[in-house]
């Protein structure tokens, strides 16, 4: 089961900072999901410097939600 981080309505950097603490404590092998209300271009560059996979889409609704797992 996916953890859901919701970082919407949030200013910036408290989503980053959300994600970020999120990512320290995901185990390998398990994954979250974040919500957010723009894309977050600095987190994706992270996510593919450190390892993570990771798939974005946005909503119907307008919401980037962003898929990360550590393997």
């Amino acid at each position: 089961m996916s953890r859901i981080v919701d970082g919407r309505g949030l200013e910036p950097p408290q989503p980053f900072e959300l994600a970020m603490d999120a990512l320290m404590d995901l185990p390998k092998g398990q994954s979250l999901t974040l919500l957010l209300d723009r894309m977050p271009h600095p987190l994706l560059r992270i996510l593919d410097r450190d390892g993570y996979k990771h798939e974005s889409r946005i909503r119907d609704d307008g919401v980037v939600e962003i898929s990360i797992l550590n393997p």
